[in-house]
Parts: C-alpha cells; structure tokens; sequence
C-alpha cells in the first residue's frame, strides 16, 4: 500500500501550483458564499435583537479562527492532500480518518455542493426578475443547480490552474460587490435613522436553546474555514503559505461578516430582516430600487458560484487521498496525466453532487453539512494535543495561546453537539450524521478485509 502522507508532493501527478494569493482566495471564496446573504434571516428569527445577532457572528467568527490557527500548525506539519483526513489519520488512527472520508462521501460534500448551488441559482432567477420560490420554478431551480455543479466539475477538471483563475476572479467579484452594498447601506441607511440598533438585547433575543440553533445556522456561513488543508500537498512553499492563508484568510471573513450584518442594520430592523431570505438584495432594492436588486443578485451570483468552485477544488482531494490509502477504490486515486488533477474523485464527486441536489432543499442541505461537520472538525483541532506528543512532529507555526486555544473549539464543538441533541428540531439530523459516522467503523474493518491494506 501506498501511504499519501509519505509523498511531500502530494502524490504522483499532482503540481504544487497554488500560491498564497490563491491560498487566501480559496478560503475567502469558499467561505463567503450563500451563508451571508441566507443566514442573517433564520438568526434574526431565533435572536431577534441586534447586539445578540451581531454576537452570534463574533461567535462564530471566534469559533473559526480558533480551528483555523489550529490546523494552521497542523497543516505546516502535515502538508498533504487530503487535509483534515491525514490529520485524523496521524492523530487518530485510520478507523477515525475513514469515519471521516466516509461521512463526507456520503453526506456532507454532496451536501454542501447541493446547498450553495441552490442558492446559486435562486439569486440568478431573482437576478433576471423570476421568483425561485413559485411552484413552476421549483424544478428548475434542482434541474440548473446540477447543471451548475457539472460546470464547476468540468473547470476543476481541467487543471488546477483552471480552477484558481476562477477562484480568484469570483472572490474578487464577490468581496467587492458585498462591500460596495455595505458602503451603500452606510452612506444611504443611516443618514436621518441612525440604524436600527434599539433595543440591542431585549429578553426573548436571549433565549438560550435559541442561541444554541443560532450558532449553528451561522456556521454554515463560516463553512470553509478548514477548505485549504484538503490541498495544502499543492501548495507552493506550504511552511510559510499554509498558516499565512488560513490566517489572514479568515480575519478577512470575520471582517466582511459583521461590516455585512451592521450595514443590513442600517437599513432593516431586526424583525424586517427575519422577513428576509434575501437580505442583500432587499438591502440594494430599498437604497437604489431594481438596479440594486439586480446588482446584489449578480453579486450573490458569482459569490455563490465561486464558493461552489472552491468546494469542488477540495473535496475530491479527501477522496483521492483515502484512495491512496486503499481505503477507496483505487480508480478514485487516478490522476490526469494532461491535466494534473484527480480526475476519478472529481467525477464521483460531481456525481454525489448532482444526486443530492435534485432530491434535497436547501434549508436540508445546509443543516446536514453543518451538523456533519462538527464532530470531525473538533477531532482535528483536539488532534494537536496528541500530535504536539508524537515524535517527528515538527510544525513551521506553532499556534498562540496554547492549550487554551483548540480547548474553546472543542468546548464550544460540544456545546453545539448537545445543543442539536436536545432541540427537536435539529435532533433527527443530528443523530442520522452520527449513525452513517459510526456505521463508518464496520465498513472500514470490512474494507481492510476485502483489500487487507499493510498497516
């Protein structure tokens, strides 16, 4: 058997061709996407006061930073395709890391691709003046979010250079027209109103189980904090790029987040935004009428698509490399001799992608990648304290504020874990992600089996 952790260049085929520039825009790109302009809705109806929403973003945005410094230095140690799964692995073991490659096979990138191309699409009716939600469009809208998904798919397969260019032109495009709608709410909402930031904290904003669900609707918006380290084995100079990317990536995230959430508050109270499930371009509409709308939607169009490229840049790499492992068949190992990317697990994951959309909404979609994600992103931070006693490891970045800094990540993960246990309405979702993570274990004996991979 071939171990990936053993390739430093991430495995035969593939190029270290991702800079730091291109580093940071896949973070900022597959972050900022649908959570933004969707999420400020469903937390204002469960914290519907301004100081209590803003602080579930600052939460959030604590909450990511703290997992990003993390893997900062666990990634420095750790460079290769296939991120969070090589650390579960070297930390863990390799029952951990399979539980991890088959819970996003099955479930959460599917999802997460499906989620953000819904919206995609939906900003794109509401660009051309159509409404996403009538009963005529609501097939259409499935139908064109997988004809989005075997786009980005096609790009991502045609080389990682394709798939950067693109990253970083939609970021761009992305943060400036966000911006440009902050700046509009700023010089045209506040003038004569002083926004709408009284009360800041009346009691039912306060509810404690509310805040529970609230948090977890705000990390889908954070989602993609981790994204780089599934291709930090193609990074250029990864000792000095990787925990510089997932750094000022992130404080550039939390920036535009709360700039966001305060500009909508200059225009909207807190109740008009719970109304809202398209907050910026209602922001744009009520400043500038149907040219704001269209150009939020715009906007929103080619966020979306760029934070559905960035998905597709990573995903395929958690497969790829469990493939190397034998962990996965080993076709979904392949890699383009033209091209230079994993075309196999590109395909599949393309595939999944398609299979989801057509079959889930988006509200679905969402929970399902969020929920999935906590358990395993809290095994990867806690890693550090396992990994900082194994002999040879030997990060280029050692993360500030050690132990205290993985600790709150992994307090505040189970906090929401129990959170979404206890509330009847994310408990389903809740406890179906840990019956398919568990279900991984067996699988992952009976693959050993058939494969009998060398230990």
């Amino acid at each position: 058997m071939t171990d990936s952790s053993a390739e430093p260049k991430g495995g035969p085929g593939l190029e270290r061709a991702i800079g730091l520039g291109t580093a940071i825009a896949l973070i900022v790109g597959s972050t900022i996407g649908s959570g933004i302009f969707r999420s400020p809705a469903e937390i204002a109806r469960l914290v519907p006061g301004p100081l209590p929403m803003l602080g579930i973003w600052v939460l959030g945005g604590l909450f990511a930073m703290s997992g990003a410094l993390t893997l900062a230095e666990v990634a420095s140690a750790y460079p290769r395709t296939g991120g969070i799964y090589v650390f579960l692995r070297e930390a863990y073991g390799r029952v951990a890391a399979f539980s991890f490659g088959w819970t996003q096979l099955l479930m959460v990138r599917a999802a997460s691709l499906g989620a953000v191309a819904t919206a995609f699409v939906e900003y794109s009716f509401r660009a051309f003046g159509n409404d996403p939600k009538a009963p005529a469009n609501e097939f259409r809208v499935h139908l064109l979010a997988a004809v989005a998904i075997l786009v980005v798919g096609g790009i991502n397969y045609l080389g990682v250079r394709w798939g950067s260019a693109t990253q970083n032109l939609t970021t761009i495009g992305k943060v400036s027209g966000l911006l440009f709608v902050v700046a509009l709410a700023f010089l045209l909402g506040l003038p004569g109103t002083g926004g709408h930031f009284a009360p800041a904290a009346p009691p039912e904003s306060l509810i404690a189980a509310a805040i529970g669900l609230a948090v977890i609707k705000v990390l889908w918006a954070y989602d993609g904090w981790a994204d780089l380290s599934y291709v930090s084995g193609e990074l250029d100079r990864p000792a000095r790029n990787v925990p510089r990317a997932f750094i000022l990536g992130n404080l550039a995230i939390i920036t535009v987040y709360l700039l966001a959430n305060v500009g909508y508050l200059s225009v909207f109270s807190v109740q008009e935004i719970a109304q809202s499930d398209l907050i910026a371009a209602d922001v744009a509409n009520a400043l500038v009428g149907h040219w704001g709308v269209i150009l939020v939607s715009a906007t929103v169009m080619v966020s979306t698509f760029g934070t559905l490229n960035g998905s597709m840049f990573t995903s395929p790499r958690i497969f790829y490399a469990m493939a190397k492992d034998r962990l996965l068949p080993r076709a979904l190992a392949g890699v383009s001799s033209r091209f230079h990317t994993p075309s196999a697990s590109i395909l599949l994951t393309t595939l999944l992608g398609v299979g989801f959309v057509l079959n889930y909404k988006f509200e679905d979609l969402a929970d399902i990648a969020v929920i999935a994600l906590v358990p395993f992103y809290m095994m990867a931070v806690g890693s550090v304290f396992l990994l900082r006693k194994k002999e040879g490891y030997s990060p280029s970045f050692r993360l500030p504020l050690y132990p205290l800094t993985p600790l709150l990540f992994v307090l505040g993960s189970c906090a929401i874990l129990y959170n979404s246990l206890a509330e009847p309405e994310s408990q389903k979702g809740t406890l179906a992600v840990i019956g398919i993570a568990a279900l991984g274990v067996p699988v992952y004996w009976l693959v050993r089996k058939l494969q009998r991979p060398a230990e």
